[in-house]
């Protein structure tokens, strides 16, 4: 028998569509939403100030060069595994049909040598490694320095003491280029088609992310055969498993171990094939150098006309995995990328597939197994390789516009040059990728559909039940009213009642203080928040507020996670959540008497008198908690569950009742992501009416 008590209180209300509100945010009941009267003294962040803040954007010391070297030598073995295979198969999928013309060989080498030069090392190395969001990267990342920058959420849980943590930087130029950015902003802003399609694009280009890496292993482990011809391909399947499986096990030691084991076998591949590279151009044909001359491009499109538009799609692929110079650069530091992609990676590609070039000028029958045929002594490496879809490229550059113009406040001639040049190589090359469509193209797509369903069908329920939350939180006179009941026991004991509302109290108290008519003697309000930054400082994530009346004991707690912060700290999360509010109470607020405003009226109000008045009331307040503590804490979870309304349409219905609820019942429980004893659990239950 569980010894989890469970408390179902139901609730049947409606609420209005959201995105009905004439592309805004919805205003619920024509209240003036929260985040909108946060510039004034309203915030958490006023009786937070004894934490310790770090300047905007403060980067803290750089590293030295020897720890750079290290980094660098670490993500060779951790970056570069896939764009660093693709000289296995480029020449052979660019001809597949056979080369006709010896010079398409020079043609296609030009294309390579741009397309590397373009792409990985001037946009990725020298442009998009610019867009880091506090040293992160990825498709996520470039979304959260837009959301940071404009209001293009739709959730309305701003506050304005977000801004004031350490590594949310927001260094904004003065120059004559922001009257653009502020168009742009105010444009991002009032259009909801805007903010739809900019959450739409940064799903999608995290599903291809997620899609590449779950299509990659389905690659077989090529160039055995060539080795031993003797093995059949079950063995070779075998092999491959045996190979991702001990990929899998040795991933728990994390990116550190994983790179330095992985570097030296990676930097031997690199001086492989560059090494081979030279032996090939000077032994067959040390003419191709003359692929540095793009005409070559231009005469190979007039020979081969649309079959040469068509092995773009095999040219693409000497970049795939170029997006994890970008994604994977949290792991290490832009300089380190930077310099293990100009010194190690860049020149042996090159080198790579201007050697190969020259020996199919010799050996035109081969190219079918080009890089096996083109090794001497018949040595042969397994590597673990992939094909990524150009997709991720694209948005990141489409999404790296909108920075440049509204946070980088690039001049307009700069930005125009990137959309000409790199952005329609990009096209172009989608293009051709887009005309394989039916012979496979298909499936990665579809599978990011699926994976970008999901996370539409999530979004958007779960912004519907948080607006009616937010319709219908409760207002400080209604809380004194049930907090100063007659009926009302208030028992020995610290309670934490978890929230998804950010702003004010959420409904479901009233319900459980209705049927349950006993509250504890501290009584905390939390929500868990995601800010669009990758990490917040522990000392940084409680924010606190005593809510309006002090005798009660009851506060509110945000606490605050980046999108790359994991939750299970090493200090149970009760501990740290209790040890802050110590701090908080206890805390450095005699200079000034305590400045609080009301979620839903806006109105200001003072507390406390003189010094000594006040310090008497914070060694009450710890008092008060300690005693609390005395008596145990108890952990109240919301279980809020949803259904469509009555009367609503097939599609909202199956959205609601089926889809979002299938996919609630298979989330990991908050219960067990803060690590919450079951014995000291209350789930208290809601049902709510979209």
């Amino acid at each position: 028998m569980s010894s989890e008590v469970v408390v179902v209180v139901e609730n049947y209300g409606n609420i209005e569509n959201p995105e009905q509100q004439n592309n805004q945010q919805p205003n619920p009941k024509g209240k003036k939403l929260s985040w909108q009267v946060l510039p004034r003294n309203d915030s958490l962040e006023m009786e937070s100030r004894s934490y310790p803040r770090s300047s905007h954007g403060s980067k803290g010391p750089s590293p030295s060069r020897s720890v750079i070297m290290h980094l660098a030598f670490q993500s060779i073995g951790i970056i570069y595994g896939d764009i660093g295979t693709s000289p296995l198969y480029v020449y052979a999928s660019t001809f597949s049909d056979g080369i006709k013309h010896n010079d398409d060989i020079l043609g296609v080498l030009s294309l390579i040598i741009y397309t590397l030069t373009l792409v990985p090392l001037i946009k990725y190395i020298f442009i998009v490694l610019q867009a880091t969001d506090n040293g992160d990267g990825g498709t996520f990342a470039l979304y959260s320095l837009i959301c940071r920058y404009a209001k293009v959420g739709f959730i309305p849980t701003q506050q304005a003491e977000d801004a004031q943590v350490s590594n949310y930087k927001l260094d904004l130029p003065n120059d004559n280029r922001i009257k653009r950015a502020a168009r742009l902003k105010s444009y991002l802003e009032n259009s909801y088609f805007a903010k739809l399609v900019l959450l739409l694009v940064t799903m999608l280009g995290t599903s291809m992310v997620i899609g590449d890496g779950v299509l990659t292993p389905c690659i077989s482990v090529g160039g055995i055969q060539e080795a031993d011809d003797s093995l059949s391909q079950d063995a070779i399947v075998g092999i491959s498993i045996a190979i991702l499986i001990c990929l899998f096990m040795i991933q728990r030691f994390g990116t550190d171990k994983v790179g330095y084991s992985f570097a030296p076998i990676i930097c031997v591949w690199f001086a492989f094939i560059g090494g081979i590279g030279v032996y090939n151009f000077i032994k067959y044909d040390p003419g191709v150098i003359k692929a540095l001359n793009p005409k070559y491009i231009i005469d190979y499109f007039r020979r081969n006309k649309k079959d040469a538009w068509i092995s773009l799609g095999g040219v693409v692929l000497a970049i795939t995995g170029t997006e994890a110079l970008f994604a994977d650069v949290g792991h290490f530091t832009v300089k380190s990328v930077r310099i293990s992609m100009c010194t190690v990676t860049y020149p042996a590609l090159l080198l790579a597939y201007t050697g190969q070039a020259s020996f199919l000028r010799k050996h035109n029958e081969l190219v079918s197994k080009t890089f096996y045929k083109s090794i001497p002594l018949n040595a042969y490496i397994v590597v673990h390789a992939g094909i990524a879809v150009v997709f991720v490229m694209t948005l990141t550059s489409a999404l790296l516009v909108l920075i440049m113009i509204l946070i980088w406040k690039t001049n307009i001639l700069l930005v125009i040059s990137y959309v000409l040049i790199i952005g329609s190589v990009e096209l172009i090359y989608l293009s051709s990728v887009l005309y394989k469509f039916k012979d496979g193209g298909y499936f990665p797509l579809a599978f990011a559909a699926v994976l970008m369903a999901i996370m539409y069908i999530w979004n958007d329920v779960y912004r519907k039940k948080y607006y009616y939350e937010l319709n219908h939180k409760i207002s400080r006179e209604k809380l004194k009213e049930i907090a100063t009941r007659t009926n009302l026991v208030r028992m020995h004991g610290l309670a934490i009642i978890y929230s998804e509302l950010v702003q004010g109290i959420p409904p479901i108290f009233e319900h459980y203080v209705e049927n349950i008519p006993a509250l504890h003697s501290v009584v905390i309000f939390v929500s868990i928040k995601s800010l669009p930054i990758s990490k917040v400082p522990v000392e940084e994530r409680f924010l606190f507020r005593q809510v309006e009346h002090e005798e009660l004991n009851v506060f509110r707690c945000v606490v605050r996670y980046g999108y790359t912060d994991v939750r299970n700290e090493q200090e149970p999360f009760d501990y740290l959540l209790v040890k802050r509010l110590k701090e908080y109470v206890g805390g450095g607020f005699s200079a000034s008497p305590r400045v609080v405003q009301d979620d839903t009226s806006g109105e200001k109000l003072q507390s406390g008198g003189g010094d000594d008045e006040f310090d008497g009331v914070q060694e009450g307040a710890v008092e008060a908690i300690e005693q609390a503590l005395r008596g145990g804490i108890v952990h109240l979870m919301g279980e809020s569950e949803v259904v469509a309304s009555k009367g609503a349409g097939i599609r909202k219905r199956i959205l609601i009742d089926y889809a979002y609820n299938f996919l609630k019942r298979n989330l990991r429980q908050s219960d067990k992501v803060f690590d919450i004893p079951h014995k000291r659990m209350i789930k208290v239950g809601m049902t709510y009416e979209l």
